[in-house]
């Protein structure tokens, strides 16, 4: 009987193994189609897109790193639905597009939905060719920091903010006290800076000169159609016929086969692996808004 025990209880060992082996196989597999990997075999059009505001540049360039690296990619195009956000980010993602541009010989073309504003349509500077729908809302050419004072409610609550400063602007945006006349002008000449910065980026990528875009640039808005003829963007077009003409473009015909990159998922067989902990960290992570205890430099359109 001890015998025979002991054979089932190898026997369940041996089964339990084997479904183990399955299981980490049956992962394996899907995380490997999900990736995309060998899907653009015979040629493909990648779609990055660049959603939401802008406030970390590391995702989207990984995506089309790892896009740009599938020799099965024959052409880019930047889907972007975007106000805009923090300059660095903005001014990262427009590098990372530009590189591509100025490095490779595969077409890269920006396509604007609803909304590419400010930071959104910085990045957009970085494509070939830009084309956006006639009601999208585009341009915010600008540059924005907000300081929060909350010196009064300190003072109804009795709470005394105290500093020590190695210098007279070392505080400056502070919550404790407002802005003075010289804060100001010293941090418009720092945002002038960045701002000439936006202004130099659109006269070098567009047909138009550094005076004719600082005449646009003064934070307003414009509808597609409003950018088209003012020379902002290249053509009115919607995100299928753009997908068709980048596919001629790149010699794989008006109905190419689309990529894009693989959204970060928790599955159940995540769970069951016990690794979906780890990756929820940084899924939920990433949809929290990031916290900052300084004021921070805005390309976006408010």
């Amino acid at each position: 009987m001890k015998i025979i025990n002991k054979l089932k209880g190898n026997t369940r060992l041996a089964l339990l193994l084997v479904f183990g082996v399955f299981l980490i196989g049956l992962v394996i597999s899907i995380r490997w189609l999900s990736s995309g990997d060998g899907l653009s075999s015979g040629g493909a059009v990648a779609v990055v897109p660049l959603l939401g505001s802008i406030a970390d540049e590391d995702q989207f360039i990984e995506n089309l790193t790892t896009l740009k690296e599938d020799d099965g990619v024959q052409a880019f195009i930047i889907e972007i639905e975007s106000p805009g956000g923090t300059v660095g980010a903005s001014q990262s993602i427009y590098e990372a597009i530009r590189d591509l541009r100025d490095g490779d010989e595969r077409p890269v073309i920006a396509w604007m939905g609803d909304v590419a504003a400010s930071g959104g349509y910085y990045a957009a500077m970085g494509a070939d060719s830009v084309f956006a729908l006639p009601g999208t809302i585009t341009g915010s050419i600008g540059v924005l920091m907000e300081f929060p004072d909350a010196g009064e409610l300190f003072s109804k609550v009795g709470l005394n903010w105290q500093v020590v400063k190695s210098g007279e602007f070392k505080d400056m945006g502070s919550l404790s006290r407002p802005l003075s006349d010289t804060d100001r002008k010293v941090l418009e000449v720092f945002i002038t800076d960045v701002y000439e910065q936006f202004v130099e980026v659109v006269a070098a990528n567009r047909p138009l000169s550094i005076e004719e875009v600082r005449e646009l640039a003064d934070g307003r808005i414009y509808s597609g159609r409003q950018a088209k003829e003012l020379g902002l963007i290249d053509e009115l077009s919607t995100l299928s016929a753009v997908i068709s003409l980048t596919g001629v473009m790149a010699g794989l015909g008006s109905d190419p086969k689309v990529v894009r990159p693989q959204d970060p998922t928790v599955g159940l067989l995540d769970l069951l692996l016990g690794i979906a902990g780890l990756e929820a960290q940084g899924l939920v992570g990433s949809l929290l808004p990031i916290q900052r205890g300084t004021p921070r430099l805005l390309y976006e359109w408010r």
